[in-house]
């Protein structure tokens, strides 16, 4: 093992921690930088604090998670794997669940459980955490030499850059990442939010706020045309609709500037339109005398009946005996595609991750170093790599941050 390296890693996220253990265990000295007190910070609240730690799908099904550059993943995933990921943690302590969807959780459904458990691993590994600010990164004509914090210069051989995106500031995800890189030469493409709720306007969400769907089907349009179909959960909002359909739905919708996007929810997904029509007069013909505005309660949750009532157009008044077949296509239309326009994402600080950041023409994909800078490495969400919602943005961080970590911390010579 050689001990004359040191590497010093910005950012003590998931992918900062995973580079920060790797590159120790290479043998050289780390240097992990992280202005919070404590670790992981981001990393304890994803997964509403379960923290969703990968998905247990196979690479290829894996990667169509990926609509970003899902090809420059492949050496990353080869060399620390979703089964890798797994084994890893159960083998620190923390023994892992898989959920519907695949999902992975650690079976206490504590995030603190995850964090602790790196922490001590890097500790364990030799690494010294450093709680100071770094301003920048300092480089001479061979590469990198060093660190800048406040006031002070870090001397470093290597450097690995995992910052994060400009999701969750409170976090310490502030983007500094992305103007270093861009000071080195490096392309950031366009940030955007990712997984984050979506903003509709006028007064149907408010009045819906708070009312979860459960097993809805969600269609996204954009300019008209289907982009996005999924089957789950979702919430209503003051703004507009969030949850877990909505947030894998946004990471889709990247044309905000020329698009047009709207919502369809299909209220029941398990009957086709013949099928609900026949179970719409089935409860009409239980309460022939009701009004109408009082006959849906089998159908929909009490908040949505006067909004759908509303759009049908029907008289709330109507007796259901009196209700025409004209009238119920009107209603199965309504619970078959319930449509809201989205004017635009949550705000960037709501989303779980950013899309976009430092391109990766500009990394070398076997490596995670810069192709700019000699002795630069980046990992985790501070490049141009995102996924859907699941544990895949989290496998993301671990498997990059373990190669960048690899090879950063390895002895070249």
């Amino acid at each position: 093992m050689n001990n004359s390296i040191t590497v010093a890693v910005i950012g003590a996220g998931a992918a900062g921690l995973m580079a920060a253990g790797t590159a120790a265990q290479q043998g050289a000295r780390v240097l992990l930088f992280e202005r919070n007190e404590k670790v992981g910070r981001k990393l304890a609240i994803t997964g509403k604090g379960r923290c969703n730690v990968t998905n247990n799908c196979d690479m290829q099904e894996f990667l169509t998670h990926v609509p970003q550059n899902p090809r420059f993943l492949y050496s990353a995933l080869g060399a620390f794997s979703i089964q890798d990921t797994m084994t890893f943690f159960e083998e620190l302590g923390v023994p892992l669940k898989t959920e519907r969807g695949n999902r992975v959780f650690p079976q206490s459904d504590k995030a603190r459980d995850i964090v602790d458990a790196l922490f001590f691993w890097v500790k364990r590994c030799g690494v010294t955490i450093v709680q100071e600010r770094v301003t920048g990164i300092q480089t001479d004509e061979t590469g990198v030499v060093g660190v800048k914090t406040e006031g002070k210069l870090h001397r470093a051989d290597r450097v690995i850059v995992a910052t994060g995106g400009k999701s969750y500031p409170l976090t310490g995800s502030t983007g500094d990442g992305y103007a270093w890189a861009q000071e080195l030469g490096h392309k950031v493409t366009p940030l955007h939010a990712s997984l984050v709720p979506l903003v509709c306007p006028g007064k149907t969400c408010p009045r819906l706020q708070g009312l979860p769907l459960k097993n809805v089907t969600l269609t996204i349009f954009e300019n008209n045309k289907k982009l996005y179909e999924g089957f789950g959960e979702m919430l209503f909002t003051h703004f507009g609709i969030s949850g877990p359909l909505v947030l894998s739905a946004s990471s889709h919708m990247r044309k905000w500037d020329k698009a047009t996007y709207r919502a369809e929810i299909d209220l029941k997904p398990a009957l086709d339109e013949a099928v609900l029509d026949k179970r719409i007069l089935s409860d009409f013909s239980q309460e022939l005398n009701t009004d109408f505005r009082n006959s849906l309660g089998g159908l929909l949750p009490r908040k949505l009946i006067p909004i759908v009532v509303e759009r049908t157009e029907i008289d709330p008044h109507q007796k259901v005996n009196a209700v025409t077949k004209k009238q119920r296509q009107k209603l199965v239309q309504e619970l078959k595609h319930f449509a809201l326009d989205i004017t635009q994402p949550g705000p960037i600080e709501d989303a779980i991750i950013t899309s976009g950041g430092v391109s990766v023409k500009d990394i070398v994909p076997k490596t995670m170093e810069s192709k700019k800078v000699p002795n630069l490495y980046f990992a985790g969400e501070i490049m141009d790599v995102d996924a859907y919602t699941g544990g895949f943005n989290l496998q993301i961080a671990w498997s990059t941050g373990y190669l960048a970590g690899l090879h950063a911390g390895s002895d070249r010579a």
